[in-house]
């Protein structure tokens, strides 16, 4: 655990941190090659992001509301995001609006936004998926592999013991989505919405055969993690 100053700052939320600076730097740079002023990524995150967390937490909160509000759970922990717990289809959602009332405020065309950014959001998504190593968590079948993740804690009914880390398969996918958007935006200029069509479902089929994999408590297509 790292600290900013008395604030201690943990390793997934340190991830995501990253991930946010990384998807912004990105996404500006390649609005203004498209011919947009720089900045206007980073005003309109100032919305997506917070947005984007709610969403995720919520969505989290509400698919594995067991962890939270079952006998002998403590809900006050439903706020603290800090030690993890995310639904990517809610930050998604979320996040989205968020993006749209800035682009609203701004003036600009949110598929040209949303264009820009989605390289950005997957390499974002790649980075965040390590804080899922840090919270042992997001991992598949138990597997002998050479790059097996061990899980040493026993909390919420784990099973210590070495598995396919799903976390690092889905970070790999990700930054092959992003390529993909890269690649395929130069290639065949895309536009009004279409380069984050193509990220999401590029994301979307990855996400499936890794869900597939998953064994841990969210391992259901649409769950949280």
């Amino acid at each position: 655990m790292l600290y900013l100053g008395p604030i201690p700052l943990r390793g997934y939320a340190f991830c995501i941190i990253i991930g946010v600076f990384v998807a912004v730097w990105l996404g500006n740079k390649r609005w203004i090659a498209r011919g947009g002023r720089a900045g206007t990524v980073a005003d309109i995150a100032v919305w997506a992001v917070p947005f984007g967390l709610v969403g995720g937490r919520l969505y989290h909160v509400i698919t594995d509301y067991q962890l939270y509000f079952s006998e002998g759970r403590d809900w006050v922990d439903a706020f603290k995001i800090w030690e993890g717990g995310l639904g990517i289809w809610g930050a998604i959602a979320f996040g989205a609006l968020g993006a749209w009332i800035g682009c609203r405020r701004r003036g600009i065309p949110m598929p040209a936004y949303a264009d820009a950014v989605a390289p950005g959001i997957a390499v974002a998504q790649a980075i965040g998926r390590w804080g899922n190593w840090f919270n042992q968590e997001l991992y598949g079948r138990p597997t002998d592999l050479p790059w097996a993740v061990e899980i040493t804690s026993s909390a919420d009914g784990r099973i210590p013991g070495t598995y396919h880390p799903t976390f690092l398969y889905e970070s790999l996918w990700c930054i092959g989505v992003a390529l993909l958007v890269v690649w395929a935006d130069r290639r065949f200029t895309l536009g009004h919405g279409r380069a984050f069509a193509l990220y999401v479902a590029s994301y979307c089929a990855g996400r499936f055969w890794i869900e597939y994999m998953r064994v841990d408590d969210a391992h259901h297509i649409l769950v949280s993690g």
